[in-house]
C-alpha cells in the first residue's frame, strides 16, 4: 500500500551512506504522504547494508504505526514535530556528518561566509538552544522538535532548509526526500568550508548582503536562473526533475 513512499526513503537512506553523511547507523531520513497522512522512516538500528523497504516503517502524524514490523527510528518524534510545523516540508534527513557536527558540538551556526553557502541557505544555518533536563525527561525526541520549531520562529524554513541542535547534530529538510538529501550534502560541504576557512582567517566578516541576495535568487523562488526550465528534457542541477524542483523551492 506505502511502496512507493518506502522504496523513496529506503534510497533516501542509502544515498547518506552514499555521500558519506553517515557511518554505522547514525542517521535517518522520512519522507511524508500529506494526502495519505503517512510518514515513512527508517528503522532504529537497521545496518543501512542490511535494509530492504520492507524494513521501512510507516505511522501516522501521531506516531501510530500503519506499516511494517520493524521499531521506527528514535528520532521519529522529532520529524512528526516538523512535519506537524511546517506543511510545505515533504521529506527530513538527519545525520551525525563531521563537520556540521562539530559546529553543533560548538554550540556555533554555521556562518555564510562565500557564495557556495549562499548558493543553498539564505544566510548562516542557526544552531539552536540546548533541550532542557526538564525537556529531556519528558520527552527528549519530540522536545527536539520543539527547540527547532522555536528556533525557526523568524526564520523560513524553506530558506534555510537545514539547523543544527545544540550538542547534537543537523537535520535538514526538503520539499521531497530527495530535496532533503540534496540539503543535507550541501550542508556537511558548507559546514566543512567555513571550519576551513575560518583557520585560515578567523576574523573574516563574512559574505557581503548583496552577494547572499544575488546569489540565493539565482537558485531559488520564481526567477530562478540555475539549470534548465521544466519540459526541456534536460537533467536539472541535481540531476532528477523531483530534485530541481526541490532546489526551486528550498
Amino acid at each position: 500500500m506505502y511502496g512507493e513512499l518506502r522504496r523513496a526513503v529506503l534510497e533516501a537512506n542509502l544515498a547518506l551512506v552514499k555521500h558519506g553523511l553517515v557511518v554505522m547507523t547514525w542517521g535517518n531520513a522520512s519522507a511524508i504522504d500529506r494526502r495519505r497522512g503517512a510518514v515513512a522512516i527508517k528503522p532504529s538500528g537497521v545496518p543501512y547494508e542490511a535494509m530492504t523497504a520492507a524494513d521501512i516503517v510507516v505511522v501516522d502524524l501521531a506516531g501510530r504505526t500503519l506499516a511494517g514490523r520493524r521499531r521506527p527510528s528514535s528520532d521519529l518524534p522529532t520529524h512528526l514535530a516538523l512535519y506537524r510545523a511546517w506543511p510545505a516540508v515533504g521529506g527530513i534527513v538527519h545525520t551525525h556528518s563531521a563537520h556540521a557536527t562539530m559546529f553543533a558540538q560548538a554550540n556555533r551556526a554555521i556562518p555564510c561566509l562565500g557564495t557556495t553557502h549562499a548558493d543553498h541557505f539564505h544566510g548562516p544555518v542557526p544552531v539552536t538552544r540546548a533541550v532542557s533536563a526538564r525537556e529531556t525527561a519528558a520527552d527528549y525526541e519530540g522536545h527536539t522538535g520543539t527547540v527547532i520549531v522555536e528556533r525557526f520562529a523568524r526564520l523560513d524554513p524553506r530558506h534555510v532548509p537545514a539547523v543544527l541542535v545544540a550538542c547534537h547534530g543537523p537535520f535538514a529538510w526538503g520539499a521531497d526526500v530527495q530535496g532533503a538529501v540534496a540539503n543535507a550534502v550541501a550542508l556537511e560541504e558548507v559546514a566543512r568550508l567555513a571550519l576551513g576557512t575560518l583557520q585560515l582567517a578567523p576574523e573574516t566578516a563574512g559574505l557581503p548582503a548583496h552577494l547572499l541576495a544575488r546569489h540565493f535568487a539565482r537558485k531559488h523562488g520564481p526567477n530562478a536562473t540555475y539549470g534548465q526550465p521544466p519540459g526541456t528534457g534536460e537533467r536539472g542541477n541535481r540531476g532528477k526533475e523531483g530534485e530541481k524542483k526541490a532546489e526551486a523551492s528550498y
